[in-house]
C-alpha cells in the first residue's frame, strides 16, 4: 500500500471495519450476537496462525469458544444475506465495465465423514484424490483489484442420495444435487440478477463447455473457458477452415499462427507463453438473445508453454473484432482467484473452519469473503490515496 502514509493506512481500516460492521448489522436480531459476530471477524484479521474458535476467543477475551461457535451454529442469521452484503460492498468500490467474473473451485481437507459435503474426491488444492470438501467460488477481478463475490458448497451424490446424512448435517430440504458447473450457473445468474457489472468470464476445464457458455451467450457475456485437449471444433460462415480436436488444431497451425504475449504481470514479471487465436465463427446475439443485437465471434485460443511446449485450450465468445491481447488478459485474470484462496487460506482461515454443519460452512466462508472484501477495499483505496503535500519550509535569513 505504497499510495498512503501509514497514518492514512491505519484510518483506512479503522473506518472500513467500522463500515463493513455496520453493513452487517441487520442480520442480528439481538445485540449480544452482532458483538460476537464483529469479534469473529476481528479474529479473522488478526494474526493469530490458526483461525479456530479456540484462537478466536483467546483473541476476543472469551473464556471459551463457544460464542464464536454460537455463530456460525446456534445463531439465527441468513448466510445468503451477507453473500449479498458482500457482493454490494465490493461493487461499491471495486466495480468497472469491463471486469472478470472468475470461477474456480478448492478443496477444504476434512477428517471423518460428518462434516458437510466431505468424501474422498480430487481437489487441485492438494493435486490428489482426498477427505475434503469442495467449495466452487466467485472473484471479481478489475484493475482496482479482486475480491469473492459468491460461494457454493459441493454436495456430492454419496450425500444427496442420503436423506438421514442431509438431515444431520441441516442441509435445507430443497438443495438437492448439482455439479460443479451447474452451481457455476446459478452464481452467474445471481451475478446477473443483481446488475453486477462485468464483461468477461474465466474458468478453467471444468466448466468449459455445455451449460455455462450457454448461459453467457444468452447474457451476452464474453467468456475464456479452459476445454480438454480432445474437445472437437470446427469453423464454419466463411472462416478459414479448421476442423478437429483442439490438440489437432494446435499441431497442424502454422509456426506463424503463434504470438509471444503476456497474460499480466506476476511476481516475476511478465507473464509471457505463446499464444494462437483461431476464429471459428461469426453469429448475431439475437440468435441466443431475445433483447440483444450484433456479431458475436466464437473462437479457440490455444497457450504454449515456452519452457516445455505444454499446451492449454479455452473455447471463447467475444464481441466481433476482439483481438487476441484482450482475450489473453481476460484468461489470465484467473491468477486473481488462486492468489485469493491462496490469501484466504493462509491470513483469513478459510480453511480452518471447525463446523459441521451447511450453515456453518456458509457463515464461516461469507464472513471471511467478507474480511477478504474490506482488505481488498482498502489496498485499492491506499495505492489510490491522493499523496499528502509537504508544508513549504520559511526561509529565515540570518
Amino acid at each position: 500500500m505504497m499510495g498512503a502514509s501509514i497514518e492514512t493506512t491505519l484510518d483506512l481500516w479503522a473506518s472500513s471495519l467500522r463500515d463493513v460492521k455496520a453493513r452487517i448489522r441487520g442480520l442480528f436480531t439481538q445485540e449480544r450476537v452482532a458483538a460476537s459476530a464483529n469479534l469473529f471477524l476481528d479474529g479473522l484479521l488478526g494474526d493469530e496462525r490458526r483461525k479456530t474458535g479456540w484462537m478466536r476467543a483467546e483473541a476476543a477475551g472469551d473464556s471459551g469458544p463457544w460464542k464464536q461457535q454460537a455463530i456460525l451454529g446456534r445463531g439465527r442469521w441468513e448466510a445468503d444475506e451477507l453473500r449479498d452484503i458482500v457482493r454490494e460492498y465490493v461493487i461499491e468500490h471495486l466495480a468497472t465495465d469491463d471486469a472478470v467474473l472468475v470461477i474456480d473451485e478448492t478443496g477444504f481437507p476434512k477428517q471423518g465423514k460428518a462434516s458437510c459435503g466431505v468424501s474422498r474426491q480430487y481437489t487441485g488444492s492438494a493435486g490428489k484424490i482426498t477427505n475434503c470438501q469442495i467449495g466452487v467460488f466467485t472473484a471479481y477481478v478489475s484493475a482496482r483489484g479482486h475480491a469473492f463475490i459468491d460461494r457454493a458448497l459441493y454436495l456430492p451424490k454419496s450425500w444427496t442420495s442420503d436423506p438421514a446424512r442431509l438431515a444431520a448435517a441441516h442441509v435445507p430440504k430443497a438443495v438437492t444435487f448439482a455439479t460443479k458447473p451447474a452451481l457455476a450457473v446459478d452464481m452467474i445468474g445471481r451475478a446477473l440478477v443483481a446488475d453486477v457489472p462485468f464483461s468477461w468470464v474465466a474458468a478453467d476445464a471444468v466448466y468449459g463447455v455445455g451449460d455455462v457458455e450457454g448461459a453467457l451467450r444468452r447474457a451476452c457475456k464474453g467468456y475464456v473457458l479452459g476445454v480438454k485437449s480432445d474437445h472437437h471444433f470446427g469453423s464454419w460462415s466463411g472462416k478459414p477452415s479448421v476442423a478437429g480436436t483442439a490438440l489437432e488444431i494446435a499441431r497442424d497451425l502454422d509456426p506463424t499462427a503463434w504470438q509471444r504475449l503476456s497474460a499480466g504481470d506476476g511476481t516475476k514479471g511478465a507473464r509471457l507463453h505463446d499464444w494462437a487465436y483461431c476464429e471459428l465463427a461469426d453469429l448475431d446475439a439475437d440468435e441466443y438473445s431475445d433483447t440483444q443485437t450484433g456479431l458475436w465471434t466464437r473462437g479457440l485460443l490455444i497457450r504454449r508453454n515456452i519452457s516445455d511446449g505444454d499446451l492449454a485450450f479455452f473455447t471463447t465468445w467475444c464481441p466481433t473484432g476482439t483481438g487476441i491481447q484482450t482475450l489473453v488478459s481476460v484468461e489470465g485474470h484467473r491468477w486473481a482467484i488462486e492468489d485469493s484462496f491462496e490469501t484466504a487460506k493462509n491470513e483469513l482461515g478459510l480453511d480452518h473452519n471447525e463446523t459441521r454443519s451447511w450453515h456453518g460452512w456458509h457463515r464461516h466462508v461469507s464472513l471471511v469473503m467478507l474480511a477478504f472484501a474490506m482488505m481488498a477495499v482498502i489496498r485499492y483505496r491506499a495505492n489510490n490515496a491522493a499523496p499528502q503535500k509537504r508544508p513549504r519550509m520559511r526561509t529565515i535569513k540570518i
